[in-house]
């Protein structure tokens, strides 16, 4: 990601007067315990459905940025012998579909079904893992299978999408990682977190604007552990929106709240966390962001 360029390069450091420490995680969840331990301060690009779990069980942490928008690198596909798109979706009431309860493409399963009128009911839905969704589609087993990431590239290869990244969003099927923190944090130390903002904010227009590409691509593939090609397909599938844009009803505005919404009652129907928040909006905070603006 962006980020990584103005992190190596010691953009941070110099705009925030202190030297920043960072640190790996590999996932989501052990960003929020060590957000809960007081060992971080903010985490960036953490994924939604650990964020829900952790403040659907009362962690106090919020949403200041959105980190990376993913919607092309998650999606249900369906098995090509079978000739379905958009246009005969309602063909799909019947079929054997894998999804894997309890995440974000289960949602995302879930809000694309709705809009095609198809009785979820009527499907016979099998839980499995993308990995395993994938194999059971290129086998024939299931007619469609949902997921994201390099399970989603094996799935696309027997079968097609129903709708595209951008016509997801448009339903408000949102997949993103966010930049996080502990509310206390964030509200003691709003200058702070708007200036690191404002950093991530001038790599991601550095790297959108494509006129950085060779200067960016080495330093941030040697950060990321990756080659240089493989870095770049994987950035090709990621949109890194703007601070104004972030501030729009589709992002911070409202779409990720409701989305986290809509999330979190997945995860209580699949029995992946015990109960949802009324609603989310006080686990977003937009002020920092919003302070961006005025840098």
């Amino acid at each position: 990601m962006p980020f990584q360029y103005a992190k190596v390069e010691g953009m941070y450091d110099e705009a925030l007067g202190m030297s920043v420490e960072w640190r790996a995680f590999d996932t989501g969840t052990a960003m929020s315990a060590a957000m809960a331990s007081g060992d971080v301060q903010l985490s960036v690009s953490q994924g939604v459905p650990p964020f829900v779990v952790a403040t659907s069980a009362g962690q106090d942490l919020q949403i200041v940025d959105i980190a990376v928008s993913y919607a092309d690198n998650e999606n249900c596909v369906v098995r090509e012998q079978l000739e379905i798109d958009k246009d005969s979706a309602d063909e799909l009431a019947g079929k054997k579909v894998a999804v894997p309860l309890g995440t974000a493409a289960h949602f995302s399963f879930i809000k694309q079904m709705n809009h095609f009128g198809v009785d979820i009911g009527s499907m016979q839905v099998v839980s499995m893992a993308p990995p395993e969704g994938a194999a059971a589609l290129a086998q024939g087993s299931v007619d469609m299978a949902c997921g994201w990431g390099g399970s989603l590239r094996r799935m696309l290869e027997h079968g097609n999408s129903l709708l595209t990244g951008t016509e997801k969003e448009e339903l408000g099927i949102l997949i993103f990682d966010a930049t996080t923190g502990p509310a206390s944090f964030i509200a003691e130390n709003s200058d702070v977190v708007a200036t690191f903002l404002s950093v991530t904010a001038e790599a991601n227009k550095m790297w959108n604007s494509g006129v950085n590409t060779d200067t960016m691509l080495p330093v941030i593939a040697k950060d990321a552990g990756m080659d240089e090609d493989a870095a770049a397909a994987t950035m090709a599938t990621f949109t890194f929106p703007t601070a104004e844009d972030q501030l729009d009803q589709k992002w911070l505005g409202g779409g990720v709240q409701d989305f986290m919404k809509g999330v979190a009652d997945v995860f209580v129907e699949a029995g992946s966390i015990d109960a949802a928040k009324d609603d989310y909006t006080g686990n977003v905070n937009t002020a920092p962001l919003e302070q961006v603006g005025d840098m």
